[in-house]
């Protein structure tokens, strides 16, 4: 397997006539070391079945391919699709070069629009336009249970958010629902001038170590939308935060205190377990007022009427009437 070069990169983009562009986010690996460095921080475990989101020109494909790993690459742009069936059969001429070829599945599609994967993914490895980062991310934990372990290269500004913790001025929406997964933690960082073109900034490997084994959509769908809630005005109280979410202020507080949290506190304040708390009691007194609103359906429909009662008292006369 040979990895692609600086050379290799611009000479694949001129003959498929290739401009990279911000808007898609366009920034190809053009250091074979730093692919293996990559492939080396994400720590998978041998022969594993990796989804890659945005490949581009299969640097980091033919690094993955390259350690043993089954590749399956999710690509938006039809250009780039076409041509990297070719690239992965070109530069795995070696002896072994069917079996890398084998190992190769290629998914023409918006990742944000994915489903299903030929091959059911144990491990998300990408280098991912940093337009679409954080939503393709939390698209694919939530869509396929089978990952057990991630590692993605983003805008260093993005990684950092998504590792924070509490109390930190990055800590937000973001660093609660991936770390409502699993461990999130701060793999490396990686300068641009290993990228064709350069971006701006440094990027960051973030990887994640998926504990959350049981992911109830319903559970999770209550949590996201506190946390949504929580940190849409970051600078006010979770008493105020939270009014709309639970139906005023009063309301908000009612189930902080429910939660064992001071509803003085903000939201860059709680952890993942807090809000899961809060969310379990947000839920729980949602179903406490289903329960008292069919209690009352059923005693009004056993209730009497004036003319029910007259009717019970006087059968023969409601007869004769």
């Amino acid at each position: 397997m040979t990895l692609l070069t600086a050379r290799d990169i611009r000479e694949i983009a001129a003959d498929i006539g290739l401009r990279p562009t911000k808007q898609k986010g366009q920034n190809f690996v053009i250091d074979p070391n730093t692919v293996r460095s990559i492939v080396t921080s994400a720590k998978l475990a041998d022969h594993s079945s990796v989804v890659e989101v945005g490949p581009g020109l299969g640097s980091l494909t033919l690094g993955l391919l390259e350690a043993g790993h089954h590749v399956t690459a999710v690509e938006i742009d039809d250009v780039l699709a076409t041509r990297l069936p070719a690239t992965v059969e070109k530069y795995g001429q070696t002896a072994a070069a069917a079996d890398e070829t084998a190992n190769f599945e290629l998914v023409n599609a918006d990742a944000l629009k994915v489903t299903e994967l030929p091959t059911a993914p144990d491990a998300l490895v990408a280098n991912l336009p940093y337009n679409v980062a954080v939503p393709v991310l939390l698209h694919f934990l939530e869509i396929f249970p089978s990952l057990t372990s991630v590692l993605v290269m983003v805008q260093l500004e993005v990684a950092e958010r998504l590792a924070a913790g509490p109390g930190s001025r990055t800590y937000g929406v973001p660093s609660v629902k991936a770390q409502w997964y699993g461990d999130v933690t701060l793999a490396g960082r990686i300068g641009k001038n290993v990228f064709w073109p350069a971006p701006n900034i440094d990027s960051g490997l973030v990887h994640i170590d998926v504990t959350r084994t049981h992911r109830d959509p319903e559970q999770r769908r209550r949590l996201f939308s506190v946390v949504d809630a929580a940190f849409a005005q970051r600078r006010k109280t979770l008493r105020a935060a939270l009014a709309t979410w639970a139906g005023g202020p009063q309301r908000a507080e009612e189930l902080l205190r429910a939660a064992g949290i001071d509803p003085k506190t903000r939201g860059e304040a709680l952890g993942v377990d807090d809000f899961e708390r809060l969310a379990a009691a947000g839920a729980a007194s949602e179903r406490g007022a289903t329960s008292m609103n069919a209690a009352a359906g059923a005693t009004s429909g056993n209730t009497l009427t004036p003319d029910d009662e007259d009717t019970l008292e006087n059968p023969q006369e409601s007869a004769q009437s």
